[in-house]
């Protein structure tokens, strides 16, 4: 499970960031393309936030659609997941968005 090691830097960013301050909420960005599991963060932010600036922080996650545009007819479409097909049968697509995974934002006290 890769998100442990994910939540946990998310955890390290926010402490350093928080400069000592107790960390009342942090919202972060994460895409539906980007293969972190929104709820396999949620799992982890506790245990790594235990003892930290962060600990009994409110995790609010945001996920972001997947979106791509056609190299052959250049349409834009939704994804799902990190791969699809366009309209016009095309598989060559280039990633929007979708892929993220920010620290979209922090309250601290």
């Amino acid at each position: 499970m890769h998100e442990l090691g994910i939540t946990q830097r998310i955890v390290e960013i926010v402490s350093e960031q928080a400069r000592g301050r107790s960390v009342r909420r942090i919202v972060l960005e994460i895409g539906k393309l980007s293969l972190i599991l929104p709820d396999a963060v949620r799992f982890c932010f506790d245990v790594c936030a235990h003892g930290t600036v962060a600990e009994g922080a409110i995790l609010e996650i945001v996920e972001v659609s997947g979106r791509a545009r056609c190299c052959g007819c250049r349409a834009e479409l939704e994804l799902e997941q990190p791969f699809g097909r366009c309209g016009c049968g095309g598989t060559d697509l280039e990633w929007l968005s979708g892929d993220e995974l920010r620290i979209r934002e922090m309250e601290v006290l």
